[in-house]
């Protein structure tokens, strides 16, 4: 496969314009100031802090208050339907924000707008968005905002490309999460399930060089990140493109080769293509995180296929046995869709089946939703919301149990944490997380943010832990 990535001269130009924008913006009473609103998966978290880096290198500060914000971009999400109708209210309601500020500037990028019909959308019903972008003009975005100053009129541009996607590495990155990074190691996706959108919006699968992934991991290290999070929407294809005969498993026997204290984590994993050389791999790198993330999606074969998923049943329940048997203590977590199209009552309970007996720790559960433009949209779909809101009811109850059994038994035990950020007020103001990700509540003094320490837990719920420090 053809890797693509953009040139040198690309690169440069880009950095030419943020320095001439960051120019004209110097010269104003004060600097100009921007608010970025993300929505979606973590890959669109990592896309933003590149948008802020961006920004920032242009002389933009940061605001929480889209009010009183000189441009406002909004990073969209294309994976379910009531996270595009959540944008689209929030982007109307943007209408009051520009009458009361008539030159602020409107952004409205990422996969939503990646597809043609969002895209023009927007351009019919919202005119008071100035630009729209698409997944792959990212890296294109100071060029985009400077068209835009030096329009005399402000007119609206739309930059929505068509492409397999390319990689522009050195791009500026400007993170805000303490202790916790995103590691992008790869983009795009080739499986083509029935349901998805995100090959139509991020293009095809393609790695990163290593020697990039590494060097961005040590500046992680050496900056004070200690939780850091591997990137892709199938990080076991990590490589394949590349001719090199690396695979993922390498990446992380790598990083687990940097000095310093940090953990290993990555998302998301395919399970048609998790191996035992990853588990064994897991195992052998103390850095890297007790957890993996496998989504399962449905548990009847024949809804497996019309899924285009690639496993049965009976692989996923061996490769969950197998990542056990290698790891004992490994925390596993998925994903499930409850009312794919066709999926009779007696096909959803060979999901419940697998639930009940894989026991995962936790569960992220979507009811279907239809996506313009993939193959399951097309596909005979018999039942109501209300009968995929019963299933849903049911898998809840099952797994909210299963969770809070699995709680439990930590409690009475030391684990060792991290210490990632302030809780929400009350008697526990701090969080952290176990390796297997699992949330602990605490009680003790903010300077332990960014530190690893033993902690006894107490008390447990269905969604997390409390405890009280060694």
């Amino acid at each position: 496969m053809r890797r693509m990535e953009t040139s040198e001269y690309e690169f440069e130009s880009q950095f030419d314009i943020m320095d001439r924008i960051a120019a004209r913006n110097s010269l104003l009473p004060s600097p100009p100031k921007a608010f970025v609103d993300t929505y979606g998966c973590q890959q669109n978290e990592s896309d933003s802090e590149r948008l802020r880096g961006m920004l920032s290198c242009m002389g933009y500060v940061f605001t929480q208050n889209e009010n009183e914000a000189d441009i406002v971009v909004i990073n969209t999400c294309a994976v379910r339907e009531h996270a595009e109708m959540r944008i689209l209210s929030n982007v109307g309601a943007l209408v009051h924000a520009k009458k009361a500020k008539k030159d602020m500037i409107i952004a409205v990028c990422g996969c939503m707008v990646q597809q043609e019909h969002m895209a023009e959308k927007i351009k019919k019903s919202y005119p008071h968005v100035d630009l729209v972008f698409g997944t792959h003009e990212l890296q294109n975005f100071p060029e985009l905002l400077e068209r835009l100053l030096l329009s005399p009129k402000r007119r609206r541009i739309f930059a929505v490309t068509d492409s397999e996607g390319r990689i522009t590495e050195g791009l500026p990155v400007y993170r805000d999460r303490g202790v916790k990074a995103w590691l992008p190691v790869m983009y795009g996706c080739n499986n083509f399930c029935s349901y998805c959108i995100v090959p139509y919006v991020r293009g095809r699968e393609r790695s990163r060089l290593p020697e990039h992934i590494f060097a961005e991991a040590r500046e992680l290290v050496a900056s004070g990140y200690k939780d850091i999070t591997l990137l892709g929407q199938n990080v076991n294809s990590y490589g394949k493109d590349l001719g090199t005969g690396v695979d993922f498993a390498y990446l992380i026997e790598e990083l687990n080769k940097i000095e310093g204290e940090f953990l290993i984590r990555f998302m998301t994993s395919h399970p048609k293509d998790a191996t035992k050389r990853l588990f064994e791999t897991m195992a052998a790198c103390e850095k890297a995180a007790r957890h993996i993330h496998l989504p399962f999606q449905a548990g009847n074969n024949r809804v497996l296929k019309a899924m285009n998923r690639g496993y049965t049943k009976e692989q996923y329940l061996e490769l969950i046995a197998m990542a056990r048997e290698i790891m004992p203590d490994i925390v596993l977590t998925s994903d499930v869709i409850v009312g794919f199209p066709g999926e009779t009552d007696e096909e959803f309970e060979d999901t419940l089946d697998i639930i009940r007996k894989v026991r995962f720790d936790a569960l992220f559960t979507f009811i279907y939703s239809k996506r313009k433009g993939t193959p399951a949209a097309e596909m005979p779909d018999p039942f109501t919301r209300e009968e995929k809101q019963r299933r849903f009811d049911r898998l809840l109850e099952i797994q909210n149990a299963i969770s809070s059994e699995k709680h439990a038994q930590y409690v009475g035990k030391t684990i060792r944490v991290l210490v990632d950020g302030e809780g929400e007020g009350g008697e526990y103001n701090l969080t952290a997380r176990t390796s297997g990700g699992r949330l602990v509540h605490l009680a003790g003094d903010r300077s332990l943010i960014g530190s690893f320490i033993d902690v006894e837990i107490t008390g447990s719920t269905n969604w997390g832990l409390f405890g009280k420090i060694k």
